[in-house]
């Protein structure tokens, strides 16, 4: 078959314990929308072209993914316009107290560049621009 039977993402569900915090991060630091909430509880967040699904976890005490180990999400990128964009996503990022893996650097040998930081959940997010 040389078609795809898809045509990209609608949606990423993501499972998070700080849910409030985390919808903040998304519609607060990095200017997405609130779409709906549930009474699950979920909140959905949408940047107009993507919408991510927020769902509070149920269970106490929440088990943190560690990527090196476990089978799942290994985190989350979102691709930026430019390399302006790319250090003003940055600096929100700083003022908003998120904690930075690393500030913007090539990724690989170029000419892309990209961040990485955590949501408040623990969530890794990845912010790149691909150097075009």
């Amino acid at each position: 078959m040389s078609t795809p039977l898809t045509r990209g993402a609608h949606h990423i569900g993501l499972t998070v314990s700080k849910l409030e915090e985390t919808a903040a991060f998304f519609t607060g630091v990095l200017g997405w929308k609130e779409v709906r909430r549930t009474d699950y509880p979920a909140i959905y967040v949408s940047d107009g072209k993507l919408m991510v699904t927020l769902w509070q976890t149920k269970e106490e005490p929440v088990v943190e993914f560690d990527r090196k180990k476990n089978v799942g999400l290994h985190h989350l990128a979102f691709t930026v316009e430019s390399e302006v964009a790319l250090n003003e996503v940055h600096a929100a990022l700083v003022a908003a107290g998120t904690r930075i893996e690393f500030a913007p650097e090539l990724a690989g040998k170029g000419p892309a560049k990209h961040t990485m930081c955590y949501e408040p959940s623990g969530v890794r997010v990845e912010f790149i621009w691909l150097g075009q």
